[in-house]
C-alpha cells in the first residue's frame, strides 16, 4: 500500500495489475476501507485486464482524518434535516468526487473507468458529472441518484446504522456482522467467516467511527443528482439488488433512468452487499465486459 498528496489531504491507496492495463479507480461506500473491495476481486479485475485502484476515502483507514470538525450527533443532524433545516456539513460528496480525481492526478492518470459502491457509488455518479473529460466509464453499484421522491430505507435498517460500535475489538466485529446481516439479501447468505476476517482486518487497521460520522453527513446532506446526471455521456453500468433494504432498488433503476443509454444489471435475491463468492464471478465478468466495450 501506498500514500499520495491529492486535493490537499493524504490518501491511501493500493493498485493490482498491469500499469498498462485499463485504469478502473474503486470507490468504496459508508464507513468502508479500501480492503472492503475484497483482494480476491480486485485480482479477479486485475486478471481480466484492469489496472485495479483501491483507495481509503478521507475520513476513513489511514487517509487523512478530519478530527478537527467534531464528531455530529446524527440522531439530532437527521431530526433537523427531516425539519427542512439547513445542515452545513464537514465536507461534501464534491470534495471526497475531487479527492478521486486528485488521486487520478497524482498517478498520472488522465482517464479512467470509476466504479463505486453505495456512497462510493454517489461519488461515482459525481465525479462522472464534475469532471466528465476524466472518465472512460462509470459503474454504480446499489447507489442511488439523491433524489429525495425515492423509498427511503427501512425504520429498522436506519436503527442499525445510526448504533455506534463498541469500541471493543471482539463486540465491535460482532455488531458490523450483526450490521451486514440486516443489509444482506435473501438470495444470497452472508459468509459470516469471510465478513468477520474482513471486519477484523478493518478494526485492526483502523477502528475510526468517527469518520464513518461526518461520511454520512455528507450523504444525508447531498444534492439531488438527477437533474445532472442527464448530462452524463461516459457508457454507464448500474448494478443493483432486487432486495437491499438500504438503498432500494428503485435507486438503481432511477440512476440507470436519468443518464443516457445506461446498463441496468439487477441481480435477484442480492441485498446491500457483494455476495462473497456469491455474484462476484457475474458482477466481474460484466465489469470487464462493460470497461472494454467502452475503450472499443
Amino acid at each position: 500500500m501506498s500514500r499520495v498528496t491529492a486535493n490537499g489531504i493524504q490518501i491511501e491507496y493500493e493498485t493490482f495489475g498491469n500499469p498498462s492495463g485499463r485504469p478502473l479507480l474503486l470507490i468504496i461506500g459508508l464507513g468502508g476501507q479500501m480492503i472492503h473491495w475484497d483482494d480476491d476481486l480486485c485480482k479477479d479485475l486485475a486478471e481480466r485486464g484492469h489496472y485495479v485502484i483501491r483507495f481509503d476515502n478521507r475520513d476513513i483507514g489511514l487517509s487523512t482524518k478530519f478530527d478537527e470538525a467534531g464528531v455530529p450527533n446524527l440522531i439530532e443532524t437527521f431530526g433537523k434535516i427531516m425539519q427542512g433545516e439547513k445542515i452545513k456539513p464537514p465536507y461534501t460528496l464534491d470534495d471526497m468526487a475531487d479527492d478521486g480525481v486528485g488521486l487520478l492526478d497524482a498517478l498520472g492518470i488522465r482517464r479512467a473507468h470509476i466504479c463505486g459502491m453505495s456512497m462510493g457509488g454517489m461519488i461515482a455518479q459525481t465525479i462522472a458529472i464534475r469532471h466528465p473529460s476524466r472518465v472512460l466509464s462509470l459503474i454504480s453499484i446499489y447507489s442511488s441518484t439523491g433524489n429525495p421522491e425515492l423509498p427511503q430505507l427501512k425504520p429498522e435498517v436506519l436503527g442499525v446504522l445510526l448504533a455506534p460500535p463498541p469500541k471493543e475489538r471482539e463486540p465491535s466485529i460482532e455488531h458490523m456482522v450483526g450490521v451486514f446481516k440486516t443489509i444482506a439479501g435473501p438470495g444470497f447468505p452472508l459468509d459470516e467467516k469471510w465478513t468477520r476476517r474482513i471486519m477484523a482486518e478493518s478494526f485492526d487497521r483502523c477502528f475510526y467511527p468517527q469518520g464513518m460520522a461526518r461520511q454520512l453527513v455528507a450523504i444525508l446532506t447531498q444534492v439531488n443528482r438527477r437533474p445532472y446526471l442527464a448530462s452524463v455521456k461516459a457508457p454507464t453500468l448500474v448494478i443493483h439488488g432486487t432486495d437491499d433494504p438500504l438503498v432500494p432498488v428503485e435507486g438503481g433503476k432511477d440512476t440507470a433512468k436519468a443518464i443516457p443509454g445506461a446498463q441496468l444489471m439487477l441481480i435477484e435475491g442480492m441485498g446491500h452487499d457483494l455476495p462473497h463468492g456469491g455474484a462476484w464471478p457475474r458482477i466481474v465478468e460484466t465489469i470487464a465486459a462493460h470497461t472494454l466495450k467502452a475503450e472499443l
